[in-house]
């Protein structure tokens, strides 16, 4: 039987799969079973920051392979308390805690609102905010999070305590904050997921003012947007804002699976002994994966992120079969005449593998990909959309 075949019949059927199994690759190309190369715009949906089969990454990994794979958290080890230094010196925030994924490091990020808001102000102040079109996660809690009502359809009754206000109006946010006990508003600063929409830098602004007024904290979900990806090791960075927690993870560790809850100063100290774990949180391997990613994030990848994101957008705007731009950094939303999910299988076929969100083809390149593989798959992009 086929891989096709047997995922088919042995994997859940979540996903629906494009026809392709890849086998191998480097950098920012990979290749199928049939021996197909495809420059790759997706990178694991903003997983494998430096491509497929980064050399310093691999040393890493590799190097901590073979010392341990994993201890329980009730050791110590090297890696993950090197990576927290780095995450906490990178941004000012004072602790992290670990864990396995963007969702569980949301959940963590509710977790520790509400038992600082419980604690300070009452167990009543439980309410957390969000915005409509958003989107932090599959489990029950961070789907109830998610302002965006067909996720929900399915898993009723969802966690309850979440209220979703209008991306912009911040007005409907004065209102849900007078009527609700709330313990913190979570925003994304870029709405992946929800169509590659940025926050109002106004917006944000106003909204940060005023979780500082009423003692609100301020969640930033930095799941797909940070890392990098946006020209700034954090989107919200990008704002003139500073989070009292921010959750992270796909391209922290380059292709391990990784999450990570920033806690500032109103809560580096809310979690106790017991309060909240993670049985492969801090492994030992993907910290060092992430601290090889982490280490390279520095100014000089950072402007090469701005100057290819600029690129990308001179090169498509205005070009024939495309409505619009959006997005920031390497995280770039195409607004098609034709309909994305077609524009991503001409794509495919024409050996360009990129993503979609909501109406439009969206772009998450590894964040050192090469100018001209790049620029050879903005080619048959916007070939794929003129046809």
């Amino acid at each position: 039987m086929s891989i096709i075949g047997k995922d088919k019949q042995y994997v859940a059927g979540t996903y629906n799969r494009f026809p392709v199994e890849i086998v191998s690759g480097k950098g920012s190309v990979v290749v199928d079973s049939a021996g197909k190369e495809y420059i790759d715009m997706g990178s694991g949906i903003g997983v494998t920051s430096f491509g497929i089969g980064d050399d310093t990454w691999k040393a890493a990994v590799i190097a901590q392979l073979d010392k341990v794979q994993h201890m329980s958290n009730l050791y110590y080890t090297e890696p993950c308390a090197k990576l927290a230094e780095l995450l906490c010196k990178k941004t000012g925030m004072k602790k992290v805690f670990f864990s396995n994924s963007g969702a569980e490091a949301n959940e963590c990020a509710i977790k520790a609102a509400r038992k600082y808001a419980a604690e300070k102000k009452g167990p009543e102040y439980s309410t957390v905010i969000t915005l409509k079109n958003s989107f932090h996660g599959r489990t029950l809690t961070t789907l109830a999070a998610t302002g965006q009502e067909h996720y929900h359809e399915l898993y009723n009754p969802l966690t309850p305590g979440f209220v979703h206000v209008e991306n912009g109006n911040i007005d409907d946010l004065k209102a849900a904050i007078e009527s609700n006990k709330v313990a913190a508003l979570m925003i994304e600063c870029i709405q992946g997921e929800g169509g590659v929409i940025p926050i109002d830098p106004a917006y944000a602004k106003a909204a940060y003012e005023l979780c500082k007024e009423n003692d609100i904290l301020l969640i930033v979900d930095e799941v797909q947007t940070g890392n990098g990806r946006t020209g700034k090791l954090y989107a919200y960075m990008n704002y003139d804002i500073t989070p009292d927690i921010v959750s992270t993870a796909k391209g922290l560790a380059g292709g391990l699976p990784i999450g990570a809850t920033l806690l500032g100063e109103k809560v580096e100290n809310v979690f106790g002994f017991g309060d909240h774990g993670s049985t492969f949180g801090g492994n030992p391997v993907a910290s060092a994966a992430a601290c090889s990613i982490i280490e390279r994030i520095d100014e000089k990848l950072l402007d090469g992120v701005k100057q290819k994101a600029e690129y990308v957008r001179t090169a498509v705007s205005g070009k024939p079969g495309i409505e619009g731009v959006t997005g920031l950094g390497l995280m770039i939303g195409i607004k098609t005449v034709k309909p994305a999910a077609d524009v991503a299988k001409a794509c495919m076929e024409k050996g360009v593998l990129v993503l979609t969100a909501k109406d439009k083809v969206r772009l998450l390149p590894a964040l050192n990909i090469p100018q001209d593989v790049l620029a050879k798959a903005v080619s048959v992009i916007l070939e794929c959309c003129a046809e």
